[in-house]
């Protein structure tokens, strides 16, 4: 009786071990995730970006007909002195400058300056108005940005790293932490934010929103969502590696849209391909707007007398 005695205790005891486990795990899983769903609302819902050169768009009409009243030698003279500047920024080191024809009536030229900051941009516009080219140039639109490289996933895993050290976002540890971040993303992604101009044949430019009225809101989207959104609308772009260049520039603050896309191929019929296909996922599907597409096919200044006397590019 008394072996038997002992059997029970020891049963009843481990019952109550085991239930102690149990309650002790459950109650841990609901600390973590309590402290999860905290961390969670403290997460900031601005991505972390790094950008890169400052560029300039400049969309011109060409004054025709007062070009066609100067003299031939009047023509190659204007038009050598703009090739001989626009011949310096297309083979300057690093920030340059390219031109193309546009095709159709938006305009006839289309100019795209990579500089190392907004006052370099000035700078330029200034050069190319003293040209006596700048007479017969009529400005239609232009657009000013930056590029920009956004870091949703290495936000998403920053924000998670440093709340669960503890660190209250938007602190001065928080900001250092996170400048040491870019810093480094910054190094590593140099190439990207300081390319040259894609030596490619045809360019199409167009800005675009993430947005869409009241009823689709981008921006009131987790910010897990929206990382995963932009992780497939990438992966579309992957798929083009090698056909096309695309260079996206954050224009938020500067124009009147949010974001202005480059896109530099040699065969202007990947450009059709790869936004429509981009059309079919959800975040362009649901939350994209575009503005006017600039198609334009390059003239490198050793044939702007060419052009200007109304040769197509070669």
């Amino acid at each position: 009786m008394t072996r038997q005695r002992h059997i029970r205790w020891a049963a009843v005891l481990c019952n109550y071990v085991i239930c102690f486990l149990l309650a002790n795990k459950a109650a841990m899983t609901a600390s973590r995730t309590i402290r999860h769903k905290a961390a969670a609302g403290k997460i900031p819902a601005v991505p972390l970006t790094i950008e890169g050169y400052s560029v300039l768009h400049q969309m011109m009409r060409f004054r025709w007909s007062a070009w066609r009243q100067l003299s031939a030698a009047q023509r190659t003279e204007i038009a050598s002195e703009a090739g001989r500047l626009l011949g310096q920024w297309e083979q300057a080191k690093s920030g340059q400058s390219a031109v193309y024809s546009l095709i159709g009536h938006k305009g006839d030229l289309m100019m795209v300056h990579f500089r190392s900051s907004f006052d370099e941009l000035n700078r330029a516009e200034m050069q190319l108005a003293q040209l006596r080219l700048n007479d017969y140039l009529e400005p239609t639109t232009s657009y000013l940005s930056m590029i920009e490289l956004g870091l949703y996933e290495s936000s998403l895993k920053t924000y998670h790293e440093l709340i669960e050290q503890g660190i209250e976002p938007h602190s001065e540890e928080w900001k250092r932490a996170v400048k040491e971040i870019l810093d480094r993303q910054r190094e590593a992604m140099r190439p990207r934010l300081f390319p040259e101009v894609p030596n490619a044949r045809y360019i199409s430019f167009y800005p675009m929103d993430r947005r869409r009225g009241e009823e689709k809101n981008w921006y009131t989207l987790p910010m897990e969502e929206r990382a995963r959104q932009m992780n497939e609308h990438g992966l579309v772009g992957r798929r083009y590696a090698g056909e096309v260049k695309q260079i996206i520039t954050g224009s938020i603050g500067f124009d009147d849209w949010e974001w202005g896309v480059d896109l530099f191929a040699d065969d202007p019929l990947v450009f059709k391909k790869l936004i429509y296909e981009m059309r079919f996922d959800q975040v362009s599907a649901v939350y994209a707007q575009f503005g006017h597409f600039y198609i334009g096919v390059r003239c490198l200044t050793k044939d702007l007398v060419a052009l200007l006397n109304g040769e197509a590019p070669q």
